[in-house]
């Protein structure tokens, strides 16, 4: 009763700023916000850190466009994913397995609960090492911090499941955590401006997209490269380098698992088709201005610490240390008559983690800045992500042990109430968060690319057909009737869609593509090209399947009596 009184409260005031300003609509809209706030904590996870990060090292301030861009694709998709849900206020995996076929609706429920079970892992390992290493010390057990995390996440998503308060202070929790994360980056980036050590010029011309990084080193390699032995491996080596960490930047920026989470959160709200607005600006504020600050803060951070540096490799004396040079070795096998050039650049090309950036910003932020706050923007980020990893999982495992009724057999707004399994909740949220503690035993060495390589494959490639199944589902008037798009606006959403669509499954296949050219093998005995050759045939095959399904179906709603 409480939330069905919570949801008729937000429609009278919905409707009290209908016909007001646009400004007053969207702070009116803020008080409101939720389900938006979900997705920033999920994507400001460790992801989207070590994206932000490595971008910042390869590339300096060249690539400040990239992950804006990819946000503004996966908001373009999640609005279409909200239009859907609150146009028809069903449940999209039965609704995807009724109107178009089971396999892509199971696919999509697979892979989220892979990517939720796997990447809570490297979650408890971020957090983890901001607490043993940016805030405290190695004397806190690390069985103590699991056990706190695993705690953490299970009682704030009871919270989820209950009604008025504890949902209250649920979203309350998400919206403090997801703040700290943002304020805790750009205290860092505040402190080295007024340091003097940020420019601005560079930095503000790096939102303008240059895609030609995609395929050539970043300029400020140039004269290195002109004095290196072979300014050929180099060039090659480098784009290599940039394409890869491009990739993992756009990929981090929506996973396969949020788009599981916004409708499953939206329904939880009870938001109808009056609330379509304002779940676009709930993604505004909730998702793209959080993740925008926090990503481009770390990028300035790391692009001001690292790029075509090396000082944080090299001892007292100025020689590099024996690990660095064992990476350079590594890296210039290939060459001959290497040069101090090569060994520049080798080790320019190393990837730091988070501690390496708080050390090196120390001389310029102090420790209390580098350490202290950074720290708890790294440890907020683990945190908020764990939490709603369980939740996902939670949803997705409710979803497999919930029957969803096909509105067909029902009269015009008489469906059979929903009733959601909540122990099949938590156990979902329980096997993703033990996944996560256990993180000591699989997330190392072999163990950890066993269950990387085949995640990352499957959730790659079945992102995109998300984002295709939502593509059909909004052009479908089998599902959406008279509230599917027409006109003007039918053409302005399927630009935006089929964008949005072509961009993840170009990024994708690009991925896939490179993979299959590996010779890497899983536990030594999978090769991951062969994984990846799976990946590329089962997205065809699942294009295939969506589009014939649909032209299927819609063809006999079109036959069928009215």
């Amino acid at each position: 009763m409480a939330d069905e009184h919570s949801s008729n409260r937000e429609l009278e005031i919905l409707e009290s700023v209908a016909d007001k300003p646009a400004v007053t609509k969207i702070f009116t809209y803020a008080k409101l916000s939720g389900p938006g706030w979900l997705q920033g904590a999920i994507t400001l996870g460790g992801g989207s850190l070590a994206g932000a990060l490595y971008l910042g090292v390869i590339s300096g301030y060249g690539l400040m466009w990239l992950q804006p861009l990819a946000m503004i694709c996966g908001i373009i998709m999640l609005s279409a994913i909200a239009y859907v849900t609150l146009s028809t206020g069903q449940r999209p995996f039965g609704s995807i397995n009724r109107n178009l076929h089971p396999l892509l609706g199971w696919s999509w429920l697979v892979a989220t609960i892979m990517a939720n079970i796997v990447w809570t892992m490297p979650q408890f390992s971020l957090g983890t090492a901001a607490i043993q290493q940016n805030l405290f010390s190695d004397a806190v057990p690390q069985s103590l911090i699991i056990a706190v995390f695993l705690g953490i996440g299970l009682i704030v998503n009871y919270l989820y499941q209950t009604d008025g308060a504890g949902a209250k202070a649920f979203d309350l929790i998400i919206k403090i955590m997801v703040g700290v994360i943002v304020l805790s980056f750009m205290a860092v980036v505040v402190t080295l401006t007024v340091n003097g050590q940020v420019p601005w010029g560079q930095i503000l011309s790096g939102f303008i997209p240059d895609p030609s990084l995609l395929f050539k080193p970043a300029a400020s390699y140039g004269d290195l490269i002109a004095q290196s032995s072979n300014a050929g491996f180099w060039i090659k080596k480098i784009s290599a380098e940039q394409q890869d960490v491009i990739m993992t930047a756009f990929g981090t920026a929506v996973g396969i698992n949020m788009t599981w989470l916004l409708p499953y959160s939206l329904l939880k709200k009870r938001w109808g088709t009056k609330h379509r607005g304002l779940s676009i600006v709930d993604l505004s504020i909730g998702l793209f201005i959080p993740f925008f600050l926090a990503t481009a803060c770390v990028v300035i951070s790391s692009a001001s610490a690292f790029h075509t540096k090396t000082t944080d490799l090299r001892d007292a004396q100025g020689n590099y240390s024996e690990s660095t040079l064992t990476a350079i070795t590594k890296t210039t096998a290939s060459l001959e008559n290497v040069n101090s050039a090569d060994q520049d650049l080798a080790a320019m090309l190393i990837k730091r983690d988070t501690n390496a950036l708080a050390i090196t910003l120390e001389p310029f932020a102090g420790p209390a800045i580098s350490q202290k706050i950074f720290g708890i923007g790294v440890l907020g980020m683990a945190v908020s992500t764990i939490i709603i990893l369980m939740l996902i999982n939670g949803l997705a495992f409710q979803e497999i042990f919930t029957r969803s009724p096909d509105p067909s057999h029902f009269p015009p707004g008489r469906m059979p109430p929903y009733e959601p399994n909540k122990a099949m909740y938590f156990l979902g949220c329980g096997i993703s968060g033990l996944a996560g503690a256990c993180y000591p035993l699989f997330w190392t060495g072999e163990a950890k690319a066993a269950l990387a390589v085949p995640t990352s494959v499957i959730g790659g490639s079945l992102l995109p057909i998300a984002y295709f199944t939502f593509l059909l589902l909004m052009n479908s008037k089998k599902v959406l009737g008279d509230k599917r798009p027409e006109g003007k606006a039918r053409i302005i959403w399927n630009i935006l869609m089929i964008f949005s669509t072509v961009v993840a499954s170009a990024g994708s296949i690009w991925v896939l593509h490179g993979k299959t050219k590996s010779n890497d093998r899983i536990f030594d005995t999978i090769p991951v090209a062969t994984v990846a050759w799976g990946g590329l045939i089962f997205l065809a095959i699942l294009f295939i399947v969506g589009t014939l399904s649909f032209l299927k179906h819609e063809k006999e709603s079109a036959s069928s009596p009215q």
